[in-house]
């Protein structure tokens, strides 16, 4: 019977991380939204440093990992209120998510499972000339609950280690730990 150190367990939730962050990265790309396409390339490079801070046992590297969660974690719930529309947020601005660049929106809003979208014709006159306006009906989720899905899922790894009550910071205590205690443990032995 084997057992996972400390320093696997973080290897692994970090590839995770990685997995999870770049299949989301695509999916802004296509859809042009360039605050999370640029939180999540920091994202990437931070969790790149933690792992190679685990691996060569580099404290101050898996310290910036876990202070950076923290504010991985705020972007995040910051996603999922805004997809929500909680308080005077609204996901039909192009402000926040595009910075004022583009009139794109979410890739899931068009290409959701099982949505449906149709042209409207004539545009609105201020519809600009280089867009189509469409509608799109028959989603089985709806384009928000998908990206809250990432979003949760994202808030999820990060605080995996929150010993299931996301309050405490036990995660920021294991990263200690795993600086604190130099063994050389691998997974499976």
């Amino acid at each position: 019977m084997g057992y996972c150190s400390g320093r696997c367990t973080l290897i692994f939730i970090c590839g995770m991380q990685l997995v999870c962050v770049l299949e989301r990265q695509i999916f802004d790309f296509l859809g042009y939204q360039w605050a999370p396409i640029l939180a999540n390339f920091v994202h990437i490079i931070i969790v790149i440093l933690g792992l190679f801070g685990t691996i060569q046992y580099r404290p101050r590297y898996i310290t910036g990992y876990a202070v950076w969660l923290v504010l991985w974690v705020t972007w995040n719930v910051f996603v999922i209120c805004f997809y929500l529309e909680a308080g005077d947020l609204s996901k039909e601005t192009d402000l926040i998510l595009t910075f004022n660049i583009s009139m794109h929106r979410s890739w899931w809003m068009e290409n959701g499972p099982g949505c449906m979208v149709t042209s409207v014709t004539p545009a609105p006159d201020w519809a600009p000339e280089d867009h189509r306006y469409i509608t799109v009906s028959g989603c089985f989720l709806e384009y928000q609950y998908i990206e809250v899905a990432h979003s949760s899922l994202q808030i999820v790894l990060a605080v995996s280690f929150f010993d299931s009550r996301p309050l405490h910071l036990v995660f920021l205590l294991f990263c200690l730990y795993v600086i604190a205690v130099p063994t050389v443990g691998t997974c499976g032995q």
